[in-house]
Formats: C-alpha cells, sequence, structure tokens
C-alpha cells in the first residue's frame, strides 16, 4: 500500500509555507510546486509511479526539473528515460506528536523567531557562533519540520534533539500529524525520538551538463 496522497499534501502545503513557496497545485496526478528558483524551476511530487509520471519524464528534457516520489528510487529509475539521474536518498517520517521535551545542552543560547505560521529557531555558542537552526510550519492539517541543520563539529552533543523540542513547542492544534522528510543519518536520530518512516522520498533530475575541461 502507498502513502495516504492526503498526507503527501499536508506536507506540501506546509513546506511551501515554511520556504515561502506558492502553494502546490494539482497536475498531472501530482502535487506541483512552482519553485522558480536558482536550478529549479518545479517540481512534481507523486503518491506513487503511474503513467502521467513516465509521460512527464519523457515529455522534459533539460535541467531545472525535479520528480519526486514516495517510493524507492527503483521504481522511480525504472519510470524515467536514462538522461534522468537519482539523488540521493531521503524518507517521509511521521512524528510521535507527543515528543517529551528536550533541555538545551549546556553552552548554547537558543533565539525563535515566529512569522505568523512559521518558526525558526536559531542555536548558538557563548561565543555568539550559530551552530544550528530550523523550521517549523503549522496549517489545519499538518506540522511540519524543515531545514533542521547542525554544524558537523557540534553534532552528538543532545543539539537536534533540543531543536526539534523548541520547535515542537510552537505546536498549537495538538492532534495534527508532525512530519518531515530526512536523510539516512538524520532519520536514525528520528527514529530514536520515537519517529517511524512511512515512504522512502526519492528524487530525479536531468543534470546540468558541464562543457569540456
Amino acid at each position: 500500500m502507498g502513502i495516504d496522497p492526503h498526507i503527501i499534501r499536508a506536507w506540501l502545503t506546509a513546506r511551501s509555507l515554511a520556504r515561502g513557496l506558492p502553494a502546490p497545485i494539482d497536475d498531472r496526478g501530482a502535487l506541483r510546486v512552482d519553485t522558480q528558483s536558482d536550478g529549479e524551476i518545479q517540481r512534481w511530487v507523486f503518491a506513487e509511479v503511474n503513467a502521467q509520471l513516465r509521460e512527464l519524464g519523457c515529455s522534459l528534457d533539460t535541467p531545472g526539473y525535479l520528480l519526486k516520489l514516495c517510493g524507492s528510487a527503483s521504481d522511480l529509475r525504472a519510470a524515467l528515460p536514462l538522461a534522468w539521474q537519482l539523488h540521493a536518498p531521503a524518507y517521509f517520517m511521521a512524528g510521535p506528536c507527543t515528543a517529551a521535551r528536550q533541555p538545551l545542552p549546556p553552552g548554547y543560547t537558543a533565539a525563535l523567531t515566529q512569522n505568523g505560521p512559521v518558526v525558526q529557531v536559531r542555536l548558538t555558542t557563548a561565543a555568539g557562533e550559530l551552530v544550528a537552526s530550523g523550521f517549523a510550519a503549522e496549517t489545519e492539517h499538518a506540522f511540519i519540520y524543515d531545514r533542521i541543520v547542525t554544524d558537523p563539529a557540534h553534532r552528538r552533543r543532545g543539539l537536534g534533539r533540543a531543536m526539534m523540542s523548541l520547535l515542537g513547542q510552537a505546536k498549537q492544534k495538538r492532534t495534527a500529524p508532525e512530519l518531515l522528510v530526512v536523510t539516512p543519518d538524520g532519520r536514525a536520530l528520528y527514529e530514536r525520538l520515537g519517529w517511524r518512516t512511512i515512504s522512502p522520498y526519492s528524487t530525479a533530475s536531468i543534470p546540468v551538463a558541464h562543457p569540456p575541461g
């Protein structure tokens, strides 16, 4: 059984809020976001492999477009022409919604900024060095975490746990599902925090051609 398309919509809508992007729209059996950013024009997120994903992959032949699948990288690879290149793997996860509060490790300070439904947390050292940051966004249907980053030199000190706890405290609708997409390394952390993987999250694009050196 594939992932519930309503979960994808809830996450992608909140993610667009967190990043100041247009809301996703229905297009060709998927949800499309018109990112219009450096290196990316549009992205489509599919709940499953279908004929429309295959047709879209055949119709695009230039960089700047991302095709994403809530499914395995092998399934996405098999659905696309050879010109498409797979990105590093990621995972769609759902949170426990009742996570315990985590204290901030000694020697660090947290600053929280809220702009409507979007909250940002920044963690700094006593010297003012930024060592971790993250965002969250809330809608009627989901509370999502986004762009959780910790400086490699400050990992394994509890900053990730503290970051998630601080962001989670901004949540207003307690029953809304908590969602995020993470790397394999991030997946291990969130599993220890009680999160569960609901789907692989695979991405493909046509790489930019580089002139011969």
